[in-house]
């Protein structure tokens, strides 16, 4: 796996072979195929790796009874500093990744694990931090925050400024306008919406295949 991503990294996706990841790897072809069938599992369990590594990084960071936007935006940076490396094949990652028959789609049965891993990591930006979640959003925000997390990913693969410069500037913009918004969602007028937003996300986290748990 670590070879995989090496050649990855330095070569690119596309020209990186099976047979050039067992060849570096020092195994045989048929040895390589007996772990991964093709280049889409190896690029599942990076998406997997990833999750980890951004989780082993980000709660060291969390700073507990911090703001949520402080809290927020360490943990998105985070996760950028961790991909940094994959950028280069990020757009043939997305493009694996994007068919929900896929199974390194985020929403997939087989991403079940990381997608949990990631949730997990958004509940405890939450929980270490002073600004208290609405009892009506308090299961469903972990999973809104991820799906931000996906946007912000979503941009990043796509941004070409100097070291994706432009999506550090959407996550130091996005954080406080979340964070202002959970804020809201306590006051009287805004729980209708938190409830609409509430039941949306019930219905969608239990369509089949489209499972955020």
């Amino acid at each position: 796996m670590e070879t995989a991503l090496r050649l990855f990294r330095d070569e690119g996706f596309q020209p990186t072979t099976m047979r050039r990841i067992a060849k570096e790897a020092g195994v045989s072809l048929g040895n390589a195929y007996y772990y991964f069938a093709s280049k889409d599992e190896l690029v599942h369990e990076l998406y997997l790796v990833i999750q980890r590594d951004h989780r082993d990084r980000a709660l060291p960071l969390l700073r507990e009874g911090g703001s949520l936007e402080e809290n927020l935006t360490t943990v998105l940076h985070s996760g950028l500093d961790v991909m940094a490396p994959y950028h280069g094949f990020g757009g043939t990652f997305l493009q694996s990744a994007l068919p929900t028959t896929s199974r390194s789609s985020p929403f997939s049965v087989e991403s079940t694990d990381a997608r949990a891993m990631a949730i997990d990591l958004m509940r405890d930006v939450l929980v270490a931090s002073r600004q208290k979640t609405p009892p009506s959003l308090e299961k469903e925000l972990p999973t809104l925050l991820w799906l931000a997390y996906l946007g912000v990913t979503l941009h990043w693969v796509t941004d070409s400024s100097p070291e994706q410069t432009r999506t550090r500037a959407l996550i130091d913009g996005l954080s406080p306008v979340v964070a202002k918004a959970v804020k809201l969602a306590r006051l009287p007028v805004a729980r209708s919406m938190v409830g609409d937003v509430a039941k949306l996300m019930a219905k969608v986290s239990t369509r089949e295949g489209v499972t955020t748990r």
